[in-house]
């Protein structure tokens, strides 16, 4: 696979191949399966190694049952159950073994695949046993107030003290990989873009990068420069719009108030930049649909923009009652944080120091200064610091790409063969996220898999929630800005 060095390992040795991997410090990112053909199934991990600036990728046959890797990499539980219940793997010794996209009275088509093979009663979620008259269980949701996506939330707990929360996600699972299959890799990009729509640009990038590498093009240096405006413009706006969320959630409503002025600001800016607001339809595999003329106009825009934010965050440190809500809430662990694979700011606060742009550079990244801030207290301020920060920094990248943009050519032929591959990334504002693209021997997608950051981050969520109290529990979701389109994929 082009961004990936493949590399086939047998079921007998998965087990301790993966415990060395570990013992030397790399990490495996993500797993997924596909079906080469129709008779058989193969299953993908891909390694992130020590030291090294190229992935590798494992392969194994799938068809006879595969050694559960959860109880070595945790992170991996989620991906083993999504491909059990989605292509029928079926994996030995799961310390989870229940469904995780079924629920009960799933139909036995959905979304393109089909559950026939699986009994409609195994799609029960699965809930502790507590057996104790003073603990009180509150299922909360699906349907919740607002505009807040589908997710049941299971409490158990005594007065406010949170004994156990267990998350149920999936309810409107899209499919979304399916409806890859089939299009064409130039048309397939609307598709990436509507994944999670306020991670447009880092999905439409991550998939036009592994198209490219499919393809074995590259971007002109222009593009690959827009491209990193685009993406840090992406950034500005998510973060601007946390910091406002978060404030609602310890109301401080002035806050919240100026945070989310600040976001709508940052929305125009990219309205007048691209004619869209969320920055669609610009991507394409080898560069960008049209060229953007920035001009001297955004560099001023958002030097005020800036200006106003550090004023913002001002207030913001020198309001105590929003800090007193904030520190010591939520802590995450370095040692959780890393066996549950959290990703981006959320790893970051904790005391993981890995970003993409930096280690696995892509776009025009290794080209341009980066600052990668690293905290280690994990908590729910950590957690506000590093946006904080990276919105800092996303400020001086956009500055810097301004600097030194360059006229050219945006856009370069790009059409991936046959039964081509290729592995594409970007780090998103939530964190890491990748696509392994197929291409089909008609020269159209076959597979297309989506490594999303809120599917990682769910997965330690709940670990900064056992032991809390109701009180503390929206400020805690907040800090994490999960989103769950990002996991209903």
């Amino acid at each position: 696979m082009n961004g990936a060095q493949l590399r086939s390992v047998a079921a007998e040795t998965l087990a301790g191949d993966a415990q060395k991997l570990r013992d030397a410090g790399g990490r495996i990112r993500f797993a997924y399966a596909w079906s080469p053909n129709s008779d058989e199934v193969e299953v993908r991990y891909l390694l992130a190694l020590p030291n090294r600036r190229d992935f590798q990728m494992w392969t194994l046959k799938g068809d006879r049952g595969v050694p559960s890797l959860a109880r070595i990499w945790p992170s991996l539980g989620w991906y083993e159950r999504e491909m059990t219940d989605l292509y029928r793997v079926r994996f030995t010794d799961h310390p989870e073994p229940y469904p995780l996209v079924l629920r009960q009275g799933s139909s036995t088509q959905v979304n393109g695949y089909d559950f026939a093979e699986r009994s409609a009663s195994s799609g029960k979620a699965h809930l502790p046993a507590i057996d104790a008259t003073d603990v009180q269980q509150l299922p909360f949701g699906p349907i919740r107030a607002d505009v807040l996506e589908s997710a049941e939330f299971t409490f158990f707990y005594v007065g406010e003290h949170i004994i156990h929360y267990q998350p149920s996600l999936f309810f409107k699972h899209r499919g979304m990989e399916k409806r890859f299959e089939g299009c064409r890799t130039d048309q397939a990009v609307i598709v990436a873009e509507r994944v999670s729509g306020v991670g447009t640009v880092a999905h439409a990038l991550a998939y036009c990068e592994a198209v490219e590498r499919a393809a074995g093009c590259e971007a002109p240096v222009r593009a690959r420069a827009l491209r990193v405006l685009l993406a840090e413009l992406e950034r500005l706006y998510n973060h601007l719009h946390y910091l406002g969320h978060l404030c609602h959630t310890t109301t401080l409503k002035v806050g919240e108030a100026q945070g989310k002025l600040l976001e709508e600001r940052a929305k125009q800016l990219n309205a007048r930049l691209t004619g869209s607001r969320f920055l669609r339809s610009i991507l394409v595999p080898g560069g960008l649909r049209r060229d953007l003329a920035p001009g001297t106009w955004l560099g001023e825009a958002l030097e005020g923009l800036r200006v106003e934010f550090v004023a913002y965050v001002e207030r913001l440190e020198a309001s105590e009652s929003h800090l007193d809500r904030l520190i010591t809430t939520g802590p995450l662990s370095r040692r959780v944080a890393f066996d549950e694979g959290t990703t981006g700011p959320v790893e970051r606060a904790s005391g993981l120091d890995r970003d993409l742009r930096r280690d696995h550079p892509y776009a025009h990244y290794a080209e341009l200064p980066l600052v990668v801030p690293i905290l280690t207290e994990g908590d729910a301020y950590a957690r506000e610091r590093i946006r904080i920060a990276e919105v800092e920094a996303a400020f001086a990248l956009c500055q810097r790409v301004l600097l030194l943009l360059e006229p050219g050519e945006v856009r370069a032929e790009c059409a991936p063969g046959p039964l081509s591959e290729g592995l594409g990334w970007a780090e998103g504002p939530r964190g890491a996220l990748f696509y392994a693209v197929h291409v089909g021997g008609d020269g159209r997608l076959a597979r297309v898999k989506i490594k999303s950051p809120s599917f990682s981050n769910w997965r330690a969520f709940p670990f900064t929630v056992h032991e809390s109290n109701m009180m503390d529990y929206a400020i805690n979701e907040a800090s994490f800005g999960l989103t769950v389109a990002g996991c209903d994929r």
